[in-house]
């Protein structure tokens, strides 16, 4: 395949992960203005929520099996249409049922498009012989980013239907342009000089299935993380440290943005340290972190623990993802992407009841317990993962 085809695909790869980043965040900055039109409580909202991890688990898997058979890359295609129209659904609808029902198709859609591209990804790092996974998820983050300034910007002069109908135009639009290119350019070979066990990925089997999900629990121990500092950073900044709401947001912020750039310096990280010291360093910075972050007395402490957390954890996932692509193609991904979904899943309501049991910063520290176990993990499985 001629360098320039490689070249054209990775841009769009790395604009489809962008524009994923960029729907969800845009879709997750109106949901307060959704609750209200909806009239739904807090928990009718909470059960409504999770049509979006029910459509997205149940999808994972199934998309790992329509990219063994009909491509990556049309299946990116598909699922960046219908991930465009659903994310226009919700505003439409009046009660928290309807919410849900239409959660499930904008979850399958979300659930299906990272299972996709994340299989052309790898199939991609592995005709090129280089650790560029991390770019791609660096693309989503910078597209969360974007998203979610963008919603804020225009929260208060658009509705939510025209602010998501703008997203679904802006979706079909890069869809449309990027996807051309996708539809143009068949998966790259594998190189030559790749071994012939890894040149076929195959079906996770009794020797490799075991492995799979032991990087699917690398990517659920980092989703924990992502999933908690979401939804409580501000809380415990706010409730235990008496920070301010306006300083308290800007905890996850500085989370986020470690993240983005240590995705950023991620190829280069991997280049000099490989992928085992990767990630055993990463968990171990997570974990320290994280302990800093959630036992700090000082403010500026715990924002200094959450930048030293958002640096750590940032390239466990593609690392992790990208193992289990190698080793079993993209039903390999989906094990993987549906264990950190999962993972990003149960942060949330575990860091709750912890918290309700113990205290916040008590339940917070689960966050560095889980990311020192993807260090020992990613040690454990040095063997397997070195190339």
């Amino acid at each position: 395949m001629p360098g320039c085809d490689l070249t054209r695909l990775r841009v769009a790869l790395t604009v489809f992960f962008a524009l994923d980043g960029f729907i969800f965040a845009g879709w997750v900055v109106r949901i307060p203005a959704i609750k209200e039109q909806t009239g739904a409580s807090a928990s009718a909202l909470g059960l409504a929520l999770l049509g979006v991890s029910a459509g997205a688990v149940v999808t994972m898997m199934l998309t790992g099996r329509l990219c063994r058979r009909f491509g990556s890359h049309p299946v990116t295609v598909i699922c960046g249409i219908l991930l465009s129209l659903s994310v226009a659904l919700p505003p439409l609808t009046h009660s928290a049922l309807a919410l849900g029902a239409v959660l499930l198709v904008f979850g399958a859609a979300y659930g299906g498009i990272n299972v996709a591209f994340n299989s052309a990804a790898v199939d991609l790092v592995r005709t090129l012989q280089r650790p560029i996974m991390p770019s791609f998820h660096a693309a989503f983050s910078l597209g969360g980013m974007t998203g979610a300034g963008l919603g804020a910007l225009v929260a208060g002069a658009l509705s939510p239907t025209q602010h998501l109908l703008g997203l679904t135009a802006i979706g079909l639009l890069v869809t449309l342009l990027m996807g051309r290119t996708l539809l143009r350019i068949q998966p790259p070979p594998t190189p030559e000089s790749t071994p012939k066990d890894e040149s076929a990925p195959p079906r996770p089997g009794t020797r490799t299935r075991p492995l799979v999900i032991t990087f699917g629990l690398i990517a659920l121990c980092t989703a924990y993380g992502e999933g908690a500092m979401a939804d409580w950073s501000a809380l415990h900044l706010e409730q235990d440290l008496d920070a301010a709401a306006g300083v308290a947001a800007i905890g996850y912020s500085c989370f986020a943005l470690a993240m983005t750039i240590g995705r950023l310096t991620g190829t280069q990280l991997l280049q000099r340290l490989g992928q085992t010291r990767t990630l055993v360093y990463g968990g171990t910075t997570a974990a320290v972190g994280m302990l800093l972050g959630a036992l700090a007395p000082s403010l500026w402490a715990a924002l200094l623990g959450f930048v030293i957390t958002g640096l750590g954890l940032a390239n466990l996932f593609p690392v992790a993802i990208e193992r289990a692509g190698t080793l079993a193609g993209p039903d390999g991904v989906a094990i993987a992407s549906t264990l950190g979904y999962g993972g990003m899943l149960l942060g949330p309501p575990a860091i709750g009841f912890m918290a309700d049991w113990f205290s916040l910063p008590g339940a917070l520290t689960s966050v560095a317990a889980l990311a020192a176990t993807a260090a020992v993990i990613g040690f454990s499985t040095r063997r397997a993962t070195e190339r």
